[in-house]
C-alpha cells in the first residue's frame, strides 16, 4: 500500500482527541490511526484524559498530553481551547481530528485559531432530537471533513445535519483480522470450562453484545423458545457480555430463560474476556438489535473468525453482511425470523457452515481491516494538509 505522506515534506504531527484512552471503539481506532501515522513517518499526538491504553500508544511510537478533554464544563472546555492551540503551535500540529463531541468543541476552536485542518469521527449513532442534543452534536460536522464508520450513519448525518456531501467521508472501521483468525485450542478449551460447556451441546449461538435492550438479548431468547418448541433442542445459546451496571435487565434476562424452561440451552455468561475464543468455540454468532446499529462491531468480528452471523437487516450491519454468502439477515425484533435463521444454520452442518464462514472471513479481511481503515483515514489527512500548506506557503 502507497504512503499517502510520501509527497509531504516534512512529515506532518496529527492530532488526535479523544475523552480517555479506556477500552473501547474510538479508542482503539485512535490507536490504531496513530500507530499509522508513525509508521508512515508522521508524528502522532493523542490529548486524553489518560487510561490503560496510554502504554500501548507509547509503545508504538506516538505521544499522549494529558489534559480533561473529557469534560463538558463551559470553563474547563474554554480552558481546553487555550491548551490545545499552545500545544497545535508548540509542536507544529498540521492537523486536528476529534473523535467525541464535548472534546471536538474545543479541539475546533483551537484548530481554527492555529488555522490548520478540523476532522471528525462520527463512532455512534445521529440523534434527531431533542434540538439541543442536535445542536450539541453538530460539532462533529463543523470540520473540513466528517468520516462516518458506514454509510447508513453517513446517511443520518446528510439527513440530521445536511453538511456539503464533499465533506463527508466513509471510511468503515477496521477490525484486527488476525486476532480472530488465529485462536488456541488452550484457549477454546479454557473457555469452554468457565462456561461450563459439555462434550455435546449442539449448535453453539453466541450473542456477543453488552446487556442493554436494545442490543436483543430478549429476542434471542425468545427465537430459543421456539426452537424448542418446535422439538428443534439441540442447541446452546451464549449470551455474552458485561451488564455495566443494568443488573435489573440482566435479572429480567434470567427471568425469561427460567420461565421458557431454557436454563439447559440458554446461560449468561457474563463478560467476554476472550472474544476471538469465543467466537471459535460457537458454530455462529448472533447480533440482533432492534434498533439500527452505527456499525455493528460483533458483525465483521465474527466474519474475522470465519463465523457465520446472524444479524438485524437495519443500520450498517446491512452493508457488512452478504445475505445468504456471511451470513443471515433477518428483520428485527422478529424473534420468529430469527428462529428460522438459527434453524437454518443448524440445518446447514459443519462444511456448509465452514464455507460461509470463510466467505465471511474474506469479506472482512478485504474490506474491514486495521489497514484499510487506517489508509483511508490518512488519505484524507493527506489530502487535507497538502490543500493547506498550499494555501499558506512556509507554514507548516
Amino acid at each position: 500500500m502507497a504512503n499517502p505522506f510520501e509527497d509531504l515534506d516534512p512529515r506532518p504531527v496529527i492530532l488526535q482527541v479523544v475523552p480517555a484512552l479506556e477500552t473501547g471503539g474510538a479508542e482503539r481506532t485512535t490507536v490504531d490511526v496513530a500507530r499509522a501515522v508513525v509508521a508512515a513517518g508522521g508524528r502522532a499526538i493523542v490529548a486524553s484524559r489518560g487510561g490503560p491504553m496510554v502504554a500501548e500508544l507509547l509503545a508504538c511510537g506516538a505521544e499522549h498530553a494529558d489534559m480533561a478533554v473529557h469534560s463538558k464544563n463551559p470553563v474547563v472546555m474554554g480552558l481546553n481551547v487555550e491548551r490545545l492551540a499552545r500545544l497545535i503551535e508548540r509542536e507544529g500540529v498540521g492537523l486536528v481530528h476529534a473523535r467525541s463531541r464535548a472534546p471536538a468543541w474545543s479541539a475546533l476552536a483551537a484548530a481554527r485559531r492555529a488555522n490548520v485542518p478540523f476532522v471528525t469521527t462520527y463512532h455512534s449513532r445521529v440523534h434527531e432530537k431533542p434540538r439541543l442534543k442536535v445542536f450539541y452534536n453538530s460539532v462533529m460536522v463543523r470540520g473540513d471533513a466528517v468520516i462516518a464508520n458506514s454509510n447508513y450513519t453517513a446517511a443520518n448525518i446528510r439527513r440530521v445535519h445536511a453538511p456539503e456531501d464533499g465533506r463527508i467521508f466513509t471510511v468503515p472501521r477496521g477490525i484486527d483480522i488476525e486476532a480472530y483468525a488465529t485462536v488456541t485450542p488452550s484457549r477454546i478449551e479454557a473457555l469452554a470450562r468457565r462456561w461450563g460447556i459439555g462434550e455435546n451441546p449442539g449448535t453453539v449461538f453466541v450473542h456477543a453484545a453488552r446487556l442493554t435492550r436494545w442490543k436483543g438479548q430478549m429476542v434471542a431468547i425468545e427465537a430459543a423458545r421456539l426452537l424448542v418448541g418446535r422439538g428443534m433442542e439441540d442447541f446452546t445459546l451464549l449470551i455474552v457480555g458485561d451488564a455495566q451496571g443494568r443488573d435489573a435487565y440482566a435479572g429480567e434476562l434470567e427471568a425469561a430463560i427460567a420461565e421458557a424452561g431454557l436454563g439447559a440451552r440458554v446461560r449468561l455468561t457474563g463478560h467476554g474476556e476472550d472474544m476471538a475464543a469465543a467466537y471459535a468455540l460457537c458454530d455462529a454468532v448472533l447480533s440482533p438489535s432492534i434498533e439500527p446499529e452505527p456499525f455493528g462491531r460483533t458483525a465483521v468480528e465474527a466474519q474475522a473468525a470465519s463465523r457465520p452471523v446472524i444479524v438485524s437487516d437495519a443500520g450498517g450491519q446491512q452493508e457488512t453482511v452478504i445475505e445468504g454468502k456471511t451470513g443471515f439477515r433477518v428483520p428485527p425484533a422478529d424473534a420468529a425470523a430469527l428462529a428460522d435463521a438459527m434453524a437454518t444454520a443448524m440445518a446447514m452442518g459443519p462444511e456448509a457452515r465452514a464455507a460461509m464462514g470463510a466467505a465471511g472471513h474474506e469479506n472482512a479481511r478485504t474490506h474491514y481491516s486495521v489497514e484499510a481503515m487506517c489508509g483511508a483515514t490518512l488519505e484524507i489527512y493527506a489530502r487535507l494538509i497538502a490543500r493547506n500548506r498550499a494555501g499558506r506557503p512556509g507554514t507548516r
